[in-house]
């Protein structure tokens, strides 16, 4: 027996016998197979073999009580499952390929150039009062989607409709004269665009929405002080509606099918009080039949378009404070299926063997964004190098334990005809010597921006080391908390800075638009935390302590002297995947995973990137039954 590198000396006199080396082989091979066993605790195909409900009723536990039933609040589960189930927008998204499909709109046109989308709506779409849904009511519904601002769960969707943004800032008192007129083309080219950011200052104050005044299509009088503002969604009558767009977007359908697009009867009063009110009105495949503390409890709409093909009778939410509570619900056959549930490591290793426990890539993506605005980072050669020289098998096995999936790409959407950045490390020290740093000579010293947790900064000293061992370039780590990224970012006080951005839709545009996002204006009171050189470069100020400490020092990289202001770089917005590839204006690092657990007997409850099933296919195998232990009859 060895123990690193040395023979130990036996314990035992019994171990001083010779064996034969077929014994030896023998006996080997028994402690193989027998390792081999201990690797495969599975020993049934399911986790929990129950049986099926009696009733065509469909029991999922999808995380603690929702907040809210309002669909401008949708920004996660189970708000988002909840919208889905009991209101429909324009399109849908299909739970397997992800490509928009019919909803309240039965068809759908668009220009050549992308910019103007014409939806017809179809005639038998109503509401749970029994009153039609017409083009006004998504007119109605994301004016107030605007007029929220930053209060509603994803206001970058909003960024590329015409005008949209221009509703948060204006004044309250003159939102109502905003007509359904479109803007003319040369208007929608010039609108501003009021950013979102992924951790926006605390400073940063929204604007208020409007509490009392309704939003009314048409005034017999106009404001002399404030201008005529238009916006470019427009119902041309009650079954048609057209959007117009500030960039093309070939996948608007798949844009609008997120839940916040989804109309609401009225002017959303009834959200206001924070309560969930099961009698809101309502217009999706299912309605609101009770709220209480035990879940939230929905019956198939009898008046629902589409019912014929809905098979779920009820549908039951069984809220569970911690993932464990799920679990023993899911085990004893309480729930039929558990979604959004932080499982701990150890959990996620036993569930792996059995096949009713799914993974799936999570649409969010975790990257470092480039400063283009300094040098050497605005070659092109540069960012490749740096991109391609990193090993991310290592970051997502190593350093987040298996549970994110390397990103090679921006979105993680499956694409054959995408082309994905390859790891290649010769390739990187051949494209830095063509930029004239060979070996890294006369690289500057980068400075890496990133927020104050655990797991990035593990990654980030992983990735320092990667750029040092490939490429022969010195990094400092900046760490900082939260609030202060999106002041450094706006100050531009970084090299390379750590972003995450969720993907809400499959929509290719919005998503690189939230990517790519530019900053907020820049700040002057950004200030450096530094953090220990993790490379042990010379010349770099170190820190023993574990925790960075705040400085208005820069550390040394042979200058003593800031930067002077660079000048800011002017490109146009990056909308496909492709032109990301081409341009690395950041490099992306990982995608997170999503888990969930499904009774085998539930079929068409299809778990997808963008944790978006549809309740409307799900069909109960109601004779089903678990599988009997060996022996017995």
């Amino acid at each position: 027996m060895r123990r690193r590198g040395k023979l130990m000396r036996p314990k035992s006199p019994f171990l001083l016998f010779s064996f034969s080396p077929f014994l030896i082989l023998l006996l080997f091979a028994v402690f193989l197979a027998a390792c081999g066993e201990l690797e495969k605790p599975k020993t049934k195909p399911f986790y929990a073999q129950t049986a099926p409900p009696q009733k065509k009723e469909f029991r999922w536990s999808n995380g603690k009580m929702p907040k809210s039933f309002d669909p401008a609040q949708a920004g996660a589960p189970p708000e988002t499952d909840l919208v889905r189930a009991v209101f429909e927008g324009l399109t849908d998204t299909d739970p397997k390929t992800l490509e928009a499909v019919p909803a309240v709109a039965e068809k759908w046109t668009n220009s050549e150039d992308f910019k103007t989308w014409t939806f017809n709506l179809r005639k038998d779409a109503k509401w749970s009062n029994g009153e039609r849904v017409t083009a006004q009511d998504f007119v109605r519904s994301w004016k107030r989607l605007a007029e929220m601002g930053a209060k509603i769960a994803h206001p970058k969707l909003l960024e590329n409709i015409a005008g949209m943004q221009i509703l948060r800032e204006i004044p309250p008192k003159s939102i109502n004269e905003i007509n359904n007129t479109l803007l003319p083309p040369a208007a929608v080219q010039n609108l501003p665009i009021l950013n979102s950011n992924t951790n926006p200052s605390p400073k940063v104050e929204p604007t208020p929405p409007i509490e009392k005044t309704p939003v009314k299509p048409e005034r017999e009088t106009k404001s002399k002080q404030t201008p005529e503002v238009k916006i470019g969604v427009e119902a041309v009558n009650d079954l048609t509606l057209k959007v117009t767009l500030n960039e093309a977007d070939k996948d608007f359908p798949a844009l609008v099918a997120h839940p916040m697009f989804r109309p609401i009867y009225g002017d959303g009063k009834d959200f206001e009080d924070g309560k969930l009110n099961a009698a809101i009105v309502t217009n999706g495949a299912f309605r609101i039949f009770s709220v209480g503390q035990d879940g939230i409890t929905l019956d198939r709409s009898e008046i629902f378009w589409g019912k014929d093909k809905v098979e779920l009778e009820r549908v039951r939410f069984v809220p569970k404070e911690t993932a464990e509570k799920a679990l023993e619900a899911y085990r004893t056959g309480e729930v039929d299926a558990v979604t959004n549930a932080d499982f701990a490591p150890l959990a996620l290793k036993l569930l792996e063997p059995y096949d009713d426990f799914k993974r799936k890539t999570h649409s969010a993506l975790n990257f470092y964004e480039i400063n283009r605005n300094k040098k050497p980072f605005d070659d092109r050669r540069v960012r490749e190098a740096l991109a391609i020289s990193i090993e991310r098998e290592r970051l997502t096995e190593i350093e987040m334990d298996g549970s994110t999936k390397p990103a090679l790409s921006f979105l993680p959407f499956d694409d054959e005809n995408v082309k994905k950045l390859v790891q290649d490390k010769e390739r990187a020290k051949e494209l830095l010597t063509e930029a004239g740093f060979e070996d890294g000579e006369n690289f500057p010293v980068v400075r890496l921006v990133i927020n104050r947790n655990d797991a990035q900064q593990r990654i980030a000293k992983s990735v320092v080391k990667m750029w040092k061992q490939t490429l022969n370039i010195d990094t400092v780590i900046i760490v900082k908390e939260a609030s202060e990224i999106e002041i450094a970012r706006a100050a531009g006080e970084f090299d390379i800075l750590r972003r995450g951005v969720v993907l809400p839709t499959a929509d290719e545009t919005a998503g690189l638009m939230a990517i790519f996002e530019k900053a907020a204006p820049p700040k002057t009171d950004a200030s450096v935390i530094a953090e220990n050189n993790p490379s042990g470069v010379a010349n770099m100020q170190n820190n023993s302590n574990t925790e960075s400490k705040d400085s208005n020092e820069t550390p040394s990289n042979g200058q003593t002297e800031p930067n002077p202001p660079p000048a800011i770089v002017e490109t146009k917005p990056i909308l496909t995947e492709a032109e990301a590839i081409a341009e690395i204006h950041a490099i992306p690092l990982y995608f997170p995973t999503s888990y969930s657990l499904v009774k085998p007997y539930i079929q068409g409850f299809e778990i997808n990137t963008l944790d978006a099933p549809s309740l409307k296919d799900v069909k109960i195998d109601n004779n089903w039954q678990p599988k009997k232990p060996n022996g017995e009859s």
